[in-house]
């Protein structure tokens, strides 16, 4: 077995170091890979669980979407399979859909299906593939209910699941995909997603197929209403928002908030009304309402990946941690720096959002995934592990202090390289069939947290922020030491450098000179004796 051990490197990403945040427990992951026999790669699919084993489907057997409307979404590349996976032993049994009726056939093997399983039955919304039936691409209209148990012992015989699987009337409130369905004191919330009919055309209809794209831009409350043989929504309402819900292909995570009542978030996704770049900004939604932080900005893993929320009860912090996927802004290889890359490139950071008792948010790198990976992928809990029965959140102040086998990430998007979307002719990317064990390493705090702190060994703080003409670093030195300091802009470019400065141990200010800059954010990388100590993140108003 292959293991590839993550390690630690922090990138805190708020805006701004006015308060220091409270001690935190600290963690990092390794993942080990689980040989597979016979899976199909899949990405954007489903995946229920039962007796320790899993069914995956729906989803896309190839990479990432191709832009030519001929290619894109092809009905070839939709997961026409159900497959059945011990993750424990390796094995897989799989069967072909093809011989169900057609409308359940075109929506098991469509993409960005909102799932969540109840029980032992595993229900299936919207999701956006071909349809035999309309003769065209389309979001599906409908509820498809799995029994799971029954459906994993037909695929294991090597028998169609007919008796075991339902679908819906046609029901337009649900015609949606890329959106996430999750579950909160016994309501069902399918929050953000879009109605999109026909052939994708990045083109626009003008040259080529048209298309119909309508963000949902809602909330929608409801409960599905199942008596084992028909399939409705009742109790329907909704929150809607032009401006704020938005958003798609995104992670709605549940959350522990700081006074103890429980809801989710929606983390980041795509895209702004006005501009083609992912959100930055989170939406907290209980079962009163939902609000917008614009206190906290996310910058890394804004797109759709395996993801883990994790709650340390002892120190009232809920961290959630995103594995790979896709973001605008990443951690340069070369000189760890924070880029900004608009064209929101395929990465391979691990991050850590962490809400504290006192609702303050930050945002730290936590290390890397073993490729270009995690888009499209799912987390699943491994059966034993200590999460919250009712809430799907792992119980960190609980688990030992060495390593924790927590769950296992499968499936997603492969990338060769960080921007394929404009060069993209179906080989630059994968759905990947590998199947990884998920570690857990509890390990002491390293330090105080501070919001803009990039640094495990040194506490940087930075006054005032937002900056004025003049400001100043401060840093705790253990010895007499060299001190250099380099701001650059969001692209990385060089704008200051402070050569090296000596300085006697302990308490120390380093005086920046920023009257020349622009309103907009930087960051300024501090060394000292030539070793890159941390960076802190700087905001020009």
């Amino acid at each position: 077995m292959n293991t590839i051990f993550l390690r630690s490197i922090l990138l805190v990403a708020s805006f701004s170091v006015t308060c220091t945040l409270p001690a935190q427990s600290d963690f990092r992951f390794y993942l080990q890979e689980v040989p597979l026999a016979g899976f199909q790669g899949v990405q954007s699919f489903a995946i229920g669980e039962h007796a320790g084993l899993w069914l995956v489907a729906g989803g896309r057997t190839d990479g990432l979407h191709r832009r030519q409307p001929f290619a894109s979404f092809d009905a070839a590349g939709g997961n026409s399979k159900l497959q059945v996976v011990n993750p424990e032993t390796g094995q897989v049994w799989s069967i072909s859909t093809a011989a169900l009726p057609a409308s359940v056939a075109g929506q098991l093997a469509a993409t960005n299906i909102q799932f969540i399983q109840h029980d032992t039955i595993l229900y299936l919304i919207g999701g956006y593939g071909y349809s035999e039936l309309e003769g065209d691409h389309v979001t599906f209209p409908y509820i498809i209910a799995i029994d799971l148990p029954g459906t994993i012992q037909a695929v294991q015989n090597g028998t169609l699941p007919v008796s075991f699987i339902r679908q819906s009337a046609s029901d337009e409130r649900i015609r949606v995909t890329g959106g996430v369905l999750t579950e909160l004191h016994g309501k069902l919330y399918l929050a953000g997603g879009q109605k999109f009919m026909g052939r994708y055309n990045p083109m626009g209809p003008t040259h080529g197929p048209g298309f119909e794209q309508v963000y949902t831009d809602a909330i929608r409350r409801f409960t599905i209403n199942d008596d084992g043989v028909t399939l409705s929504l009742g109790n329907y309402s909704e929150w809607i928002s032009a401006q704020h819900l938005h958003r798609r292909d995104y992670n709605a995570v549940p959350q522990i908030f700081p006074d103890g009542h429980t809801g989710f978030t929606m983390f980041s996704g795509v895209f702004q009304p006005d501009i083609d770049l992912p959100w930055l900004n989170t939406v907290d939604v209980d079962s009163s309402g939902y609000t917008v932080n614009n206190q906290f900005s996310q910058l890394l893993n804004q797109y759709h990946t395996a993801h883990l929320p994790v709650f340390d009860e002892s120190a009232n912090a809920m961290h959630t941690v995103f594995f790979g996927g896709i973001g605008r802004y990443y951690v340069d290889a070369a000189t760890g720096l924070l880029k900004d890359d608009p064209n929101v490139p395929f990465v391979r950071t691990i991050s850590r959002v962490t809400r504290f008792g006192n609702g303050v948010m930050d945002e730290v790198r936590i290390g890397d995934m073993p490729d270009l990976m995690g888009s499209g992928a799912e987390f699943v809990p491994v059966a034993g592990a200590d999460f919250y029965d009712d809430k799907g959140i792992l119980r960190f102040h609980q688990l030992p202090s060495d390593s924790t086998h927590i769950g296992y990430i499968t499936g997603g998007i492969r990338s060769t390289a960080p921007n394929i979307f404009f060069t993209n002719t179906g080989t630059e990317s994968t759905a990947l069939a590998k199947l990884y064990k998920v570690f857990l390493i509890r390990r002491a705090a390293t330090g105080t947290h501070l919001p803009g702190h990039t640094s495990a060994d040194m506490l940087l703080t930075v006054s005032p922020n937002p900056l004025a003409d003049e400001a100043v670093i401060g840093i705790e030195l253990p010895n007499n030491s060299n001190v250099s300091v380099r701001v650059t802009d969001s692209f990385g470019r060089l704008l200051l450098q402070v050569s090296d400065r000596e300085f006697a141990a302990g308490s120390q200010q380093i005086p920046l000179h920023l009257g020349f800059l622009p309103r907009g954010n930087y960051v300024a990388q501090v060394s000292v004796d030539g070793k890159t100590v941390g960076s802190v993140k700087l905001t020009r108003k």
